[in-house]
């Protein structure tokens, strides 16, 4: 009921962000027509159609993208065809094809008419264009969409965002139409009036057609309105996760909760199928992670070192593999990536999210210790804390084995561990986020026009203020990754980090890249899987160490791709 609660309040809050001006035009060109006649039904076709929609886009395959863009292109002839009919009425006399015919019937200019039909009509065409920007309670709606399938709740969660969005509209339209009566009646300003709001629609649909509402407007709105609703999650978070201890308290580790029973895992590796029975007398860690992400690869080295260290005295280490993205279900990727990050415990692989679901996870790298009676004693979640988490396992082994650990009095002793390459741990003073390519949770693409989803398009490189990044060349940005269409296409990004880290992948064959930083070669800068000159290969879908520097500092990166069929993912830093 809560998340309920917070997306309609998310919604509401989209009359103050600049990502509403685009359709702002089309809800007031009808200010002057009776509400529940005009107004009402708008809104009701423009909350039903984002809902609908919305939950396409968030649940379906790429036949949903491309019907919801075919739809977008017949709403904003729609509606040009509305805006044109308020600036030159004289068109709807002379109009014959069908379009103007209809555009006519929508705004009944001539007749003073407002039928519910026609004004639902124009809201389902409203509904179509929207593009309210994913601050974090839409985001948290989507994910959960995305992440839970087709359901009732997902579509009532974006219908009640939209319901929120439309209760917003309808005030700022019952004022408004109060306001425009008093210009037709007092100042005889109607036709002044009505020409203004039909060069506002036009301008609207030219707004959506460019791309502004998903791109300028997008940032704007997201500075102003994110701390608001990040600030109502904070406070009334609707999804609970399991209760985290804080430090090491002096005497017996706190209960937590039980450990949830693994059937919910796929395929087992390196290990059969284990149980939450079959673990009974054994203490338990449990790694929530997928191979492509760099917090997770940065807490291997620990994690193995445990294995390694304790496994003899009944330690077991398992992984669950939750895939982030599409290629880290494909069980030759899992396995390859095993081989080469020379993992030798038990890992479940996870692609439907069961075993996620079960323990309420909420992270990439969360880890769960649980002791030899199946009771979760510890919760850590993220880099750091090792020192801590060895300890959790040596006390939680002490009281498995009688307070006696390794065979003598229990003494806590710290393993020494580092890693290399991208295992090793991340620098200080970074500046800059995880980055998305992929337009569903990309930011600060800066590229002239913004984001052509799901088409091959040529672009240009934007601003490279700090944090800033951009395409060059030919590409297709879907909505998790953008593909390569043509050789010598790139990405540049203005970052601070003292290393850079991409997750690619490739066709059917390798594919040949250069990387430059401030527009020369790495030389001793270079990554893991670059050389001094700035080559590399992609070889396998994986994240590739491409810039390790001595120390974190503003620097320009830029890479070409001298094939085509290179899949770009997510940037990371340390």
């Amino acid at each position: 009921m809560i998340l309920f609660i917070l997306a309609y309040l998310g919604g509401a809050l989209t009359i103050v962000s600049p990502c509403i001006l685009p359709v702002l035009p089309f809800v007031f060109a009808r200010a002057d027509q009776p509400f529940v006649k005009s107004g009402l039904p708008l809104l009701l076709g423009l909350t039903l159609t984002f809902a609908g929609v919305a939950t396409l886009a968030a649940i379906g395959g790429g036949w949903a993208v491309q019907a919801s863009g075919i739809g977008r292109i017949v709403a904003l002839v729609i509606l040009a065809g509305f805006g044109l009919l308020l600036l030159f009425p004289a068109l709807a006399d002379r109009a014959t094809r069908p379009l103007v015919a209809l555009g006519a019937r929508l705004t009944e200019t001539t007749s003073g008419q407002s039928g519910f039909a026609t004004s639902l009509l124009l809201g389902i065409a409203t509904g179509l264009l929207w593009a309210p920007c994913a601050g974090p309670i839409l985001g948290l709606v989507l994910t959960g969409a995305a992440l839970n399938g087709a359901s009732v709740s997902t579509t009532f969660l974006l219908l009640a965002y939209a319901l929120g969005a439309a209760t917003s509209l309808a005030l700022a339209l019952l004022v408004g139409g109060k306001v425009f009566t008093a210009m037709k009646g007092s100042l005889k300003l109607g036709e002044t009036v009505r020409k203004a709001l039909g060069v506002a629609v036009l301008l609207g649909v030219a707004a959506i057609a460019s791309g502004l509402d998903t791109g300028l407007l997008s940032k704007i709105s997201l500075a102003g309105t994110s701390r608001i609703e990040q600030a109502l999650l904070d406070k009334f978070s609707a999804q609970k996760p399991m209760a985290r201890a804080v430090g090491l308290p002096e005497g017996p580790l706190p209960v937590l909760g039980q450990m949830p029973e693994l059937d919910g895992a796929g395929l087992w590796l390196n290990s059969k199928p284990l149980t939450r029975e079959s673990l009974k007398g054994k203490v338990v860690v449990v790694d929530f992670w997928t191979y492509s992400c760099i917090n997770c690869l940065r807490t291997l080295p620990y994690v193995k070192a445990w294995d390694a260290k304790y496994r003899d005295q009944g330690l077991v280490v398992i992984g669950i593999h939750t895939p982030e993205f599409a290629f880290e279900k494909d069980e030759r990727n899992v396995r390859k990536a095993l081989k080469d990050l020379g993992i030798t415990y038990p890992v479940a692989t996870d692609n439907d999210f069961k075993v996620w679901k079960a323990f309420n996870n909420q992270y990439w790298p969360q880890h769960y210790f649980i002791d030899a009676k199946g009771q979760i004693r510890h919760i850590h979640h993220g880099e750091g804390g090792y020192a801590e988490s060895e300890q959790v396992i040596q006390r939680l082994l002490a009281e498995a084995h009688g307070q006696v650990f390794m065979g003598q009095p229990y003494v806590p002793s710290i393993s020494t561990v580092s890693g290399s390459g991208v295992e090793a741990a991340a620098g200080g003073d970074v500046k800059t986020p995880e980055t998305y390519v992929g337009y569903r949770r990309a930011a600060q693409f800066t590229s002239p026009g913004g984001f052509v989803k799901d088409a091959p398009h040529e672009y240009a490189r934007g601003t490279a203020n700090l944090n800033d990044w951009s395409l060059s060349g030919d590409w297709t940005v879907g909505g998790q990754m953008a593909v390569v269409n043509k050789p010598n296409a790139g990405i540049t990004y203005r970052f601070h980090a003292r290393d850079l880290h991409l997750v690619l992948g490739a066709g059917d064959k390798p594919v040949r890249f250069r990387v430059t930083i401030d527009g020369h070669a790495p030389g001793k800068d270079h990554g893991a899987d670059t050389d001094a000159n700035g080559m590399g290969v992609i070889t396998d879908h994986r994240l590739y160490q491409l810039i390790r520097q001595e120390k974190a500092a503003d620097r320009t990166f830029q890479i070409e791709f001298l094939d085509s069929g290179a899949q770009a993912y997510a940037f990371t830093f340390g």
